[in-house]
């Protein structure tokens, strides 16, 4: 089943394997049964400590828990693991072993401090490009807590429940029948879900890095906070990055071909050629961290979820943005249930259904493109009179017979009944006239709000939210500078993000020296 290729790579990865693993597959009648033995048993071969045995009762789906030396690990896939989610098992296979990447020491007492029991349920579609994210981070705090439990379940097999939880987007994550979390998301944003959720008991935190007073932080791990980081290590300077994920935005990126010098990458890619390259100036690198507060003074003091403190005398804030939601009635109660934010995830949800695209730039002439070849219509909503997108994506979405574009519409109310999207009401901005229009779906694509909250009331915003810099990347705060798409910098382009990182480790590198000298 698996090619020679494939079968090669994981002959490498699951060399490092010390430990036993056992893939319990669970006896089922299903047509994709015999398909899940094949698999399994192609993986097995790849390593000595790798075996499969078929046992337990009957399952609807076919089924495989992961076993290590014997103990029961909570991971739990129902269907078969292919597409994107293969990925999943193979890396679930590597960390219940103890090897890959896993949370540092302090994220996984969080962990391990969740009050359990802990019940999760994972609905995916093979072909989303964010559930892997969301799958690996929650099977990661399985081995992390002695009382977690997470099945991945491949919606596809299960129309019935699917439809029954009133599922439309993926990843959903269900305690019970209760929608806690749809969407991508990093193990940082998981963790406070599940904390908030179940309550925690009392976690240490270890106190060695994260009480270090350094030269330079970093918040922020996406282009602008790895190259400030890179270009402040380069310089000789103790240097830490403070980030919920490294590559930011660029993960949610699926192709970049305007990298100058680099004709084509991917985001993930990008992203961990990111963590590479830090890697390798010995820069301390504090993952899965939401910054809460940073307080100014001689040395600026930082506070992250989890009660973890950091200090530096030098701060560079890179932080970047995340989608920006509508804010009317009826959208957030409906993120996940009619609401999406990814046409390539999500748009599967409405094969032969009528949907709105809401934003006219190119992400959003993009989307309507993508959701046109497999939704029965597609109507896009611009607020301005005229769309932004560029000429040759508009050109082809106009080639389309099932787009429709309303330009100077101002979208009001998304309608629906909690579990579904039924219209959306919207106004004519040239005569003021509202009007409903049936969907089933709405696709929000109007851009980024920037993640300068946590230094809101300390240094200067404009109006949007946007850390106000100088050319030299400084901010209104002597010691605190600024790079990327959380401040004034026009063109939120990867290259800028790269080029004002730099700028602003040189700028804060530059006014150390003065100051010593």
């Amino acid at each position: 089943m698996l090619d020679e290729h494939v079968q090669e790579q994981l002959l490498s990865v699951f060399g490092a394997l010390t430990v036993d693993i056992t893939l319990s597959l669970k006896p089922s009648r299903h047509d994709s049964q015999e398909e899940l033995r094949e698999m399994l048993a192609d993986v097995a071969r790849c390593s000595p400590h790798i075996a499969v045995a078929e046992k337990g009762p009957d399952e609807p789906v076919p089924t495989t828990e992961i076993y290590v030396q014997g103990k029961y690990t909570g991971i739990r896939f129902e269907g078969v693991p292919g597409g994107h989610e293969f990925s999943s098992l193979v890396l679930a296979i590597l960390n219940a072993g103890g090897q890959g990447r896993m949370p540092d020491a302090v994220l996984r007492n969080r962990t391990a401090a969740i009050q359990g029991p802990v019940r999760l349920r994972t609905f995916v579609s093979l072909s989303c490009t964010n559930c892997p994210d969301v799958v690996q981070e929650l099977n990661r705090m399985a081995l992390a807590h002695e009382d977690f439990r997470h099945t991945i379940i491949d919606g596809a097999l299960v129309p019935g429940e699917t439809a029954r939880l009133g599922i439309q987007g993926v990843p959903a994550v269900f305690d019970g029948d209760t929608l806690i979390h749809s969407g991508k998301a990093d193990y940082g944003t998981l963790l406070e879900i599940l904390e908030a959720r179940f309550g925690s008991k009392a976690f240490s935190v270890p106190k060695d890095k994260a009480q270090d007073n350094y030269d330079v932080l970093v918040l922020g791990g996406g282009p602008a906070g790895a190259a400030s980081a890179i270009y402040s290590a380069r310089k000789g300077l103790k240097t830490a990055v403070v980030a919920q994920k490294i590559g930011g935005q660029v993960n949610d990126t699926q192709g970049i071909t305007n990298l100058v010098s680099v004709p084509r990458t991917e985001g993930k890619l990008l992203s961990a050629d990111l963590r590479t390259h830090m890697k390798e100036y010995g820069i301390d690198v504090f993952e899965n961290r939401r910054v809460e507060v940073v307080h100014d003074g001689t040395v600026k003091t930082v506070h992250a979820s989890g009660g973890e403190q950091f200090s530096a005398k030098a701060l560079i804030v890179a932080t970047g943005a995340k989608w920006r939601e509508l804010g009317v009635p009826g959208e957030r109660e409906h993120i996940g249930r009619g609401v999406a934010f990814c046409p390539h995830c999500d748009g599967p949800f409405f094969a032969g259904k009528r949907v709105v695209v809401i934003g006219g730039g190119n992400s959003g002439v993009e989307a309507a493109i993508d959701l046109a070849g497999i939704c029965s219509g597609v109507t896009l909503l611009e607020f301005a009179p005229e769309l932004r997108a560029d000429r040759v994506l508009v050109e082809a979405m106009h080639r389309l017979p099932n787009v429709r574009v309303l330009t100077s519409a101002r979208t009001m109310e998304i309608i629906g009944d909690g579990n579904a999207v039924q219209a959306l009401k919207w106004e004519n901005r040239t005569d003021g006239t509202i009007e409903e229009l049936e969907t089933d779906g709405v696709f929000v694509q109007i851009g980024l709000v920037p993640n300068s909250a946590a230094v809101s009331g300390l240094v200067a915003l404009n109006r949007a939210g946007e850390i106000e810099i100088d050319a030299r990347c400084r901010t209104s705060v002597p010691g605190i500078y600024a790079a990327g798409d959380v401040t004034t910098v026009p063109w939120k382009q990867i290259v800028i993000a790269m080029g004002e990182g730099a700028k602003a480790a040189l700028s804060a590198f530059e006014d150390r020296i003065r100051q010593e000298t």
